[in-house]
C-alpha cells in the first residue's frame, strides 16, 4: 500500500526520477570531462572510475532504499512522541519502521547506476574468475549492509539526543567523496574512511580489490576488509539500536 501510494501521481514520480538520472548524470560528466583533461586521476582512467561511480551509486540506492526515509524521519517521530505507540506494536520497532516505508523512489540511481556498471565492468577489463565474481557480488551486499548500518545508527541517535538528522550533513559529505579512489585523500581522511565513518567500503575499498589496485592503510587484507565491513557494522548498529532504545525516555521524558 505504501509503494501504491508512492505512485498515485506516476507522472510527477518518473519527472523526480527523471531528474536524479540527469543529477548524476551531471556529476558522471563531470568526471568525465576532468578526465578528457589530465588522462588519470590517482592512476585510475576513466572506464574505472566510471566503475567506482556506478559500483557507489547501485550499492547506496540498494542499502538506502530500505533505511534512509524511514530513519531520517526517526527524529521528528521522537521529539513529536509519536515513536511511544510505535513501541506497543508487536513487532521489533526498526522492522516495522523499515518494512512500512521501502522508498522506491531510489529507482532513478538504479536506472542509472546498472547500464554503467556494466559497461564500465567491460570497459575497465576486468580480469574475472570464480572468484572475482563471488566477490562482486558479496562486496555489492556488503556494501548495501554498510550503507544501511551507518544510517540505522544515525537515526538511532534521535532516541538519545532528540535531534540526530543533522549528522547525515556529515554522512553525504563523506558519501560524496567515495566517488573517487582513497589514495587521491591526504591519510588522514583515509583513515577516516576507514574507520570513523567507514564509508570507504560502500565503493572504493571494493572497486579497488575488483581493479587489483593498492588499498591504502589496508593491503593485502582489502579484500578481506571489503567483504566483513558490511556484516560487522550490521552487528555494530544492532548494539547501538538496542543501546539507543534502553536510553530512550519517551515523550513524557
Amino acid at each position: 500500500m505504501y509503494i501504491k501510494s508512492q505512485m498515485e501521481y506516476r507522472g510527477a514520480f518518473w519527472l523526480d526520477r527523471l531528474a536524479q538520472i540527469v543529477s548524476y548524470g551531471a556529476v558522471l560528466l563531470g568526471m568525465w570531462i576532468l578526465l578528457q583533461k589530465f588522462d588519470l586521476l590517482g592512476g585510475w582512467n576513466w572506464p574505472e572510475l566510471a566503475l567506482l561511480f556506478s559500483f557507489q551509486l547501485l550499492a547506496y540506492a540498494l542499502g538506502a532504499s530500505a533505511s534512509f526515509t524511514q530513519l531520517r524521519d526517526l527524529e521528528d517521530l521522537v521529539r513529536l512522541g509519536t515513536l511511544d505507540a510505535l513501541l506497543t506494536k508487536p513487532i521489533n520497532t526498526w522492522a516495522y519502521l523499515i518494512f512500512s516505508g521501502l522508498n522506491i523512489g531510489y529507482a532513478g540511481h538504479i536506472i542509472l547506476a546498472i547500464p554503467v556498471l556494466v559497461w564500465a565492468l567491460l570497459a575497465a577489463q576486468v580480469q574475472w574468475s570464480l572468484f572475482t565474481a563471488m566477490f562482486f557480488a558479496a562486496s555489492l551486499i556488503s556494501a548495501m549492509l554498510v550503507t544501511g548500518a551507518v544510517i540505522t545508527m544515525i537515526g538511532a541517535t534521535a532516541m538519545i539526543w532528540v535531534r540526530s538528522n543533522h549528522l547525515f550533513s556529515i554522512f553525504f559529505g563523506f558519501w560524496e567523496l567515495t566517488r573517487y579512489p582513497l589514495n587521491i585523500f591526504p591519510g588522514g581522511i583515509q583513515a577516516v574512511m576507514l574507520t570513523i565513518v567507514p564509508l570507504g567500503y560502500i565503493s572504493a575499498v571494493p572497486v579497488a580489490v575488483l581493479l587489483d589496485k593498492p588499498v591504502p592503510l589496508l593491503g593485502d587484507f582489502a579484500w578481506l576488509a571489503a567483504l566483513l565491513a558490511g556484516p560487522v557494522l550490521t552487528l555494530i548498529a544492532i548494539a547501538h539500536w538496542r543501546y539507543a532504545m534502553s536510553r530512550y525516555q519517551g515523550a513524557g521524558g
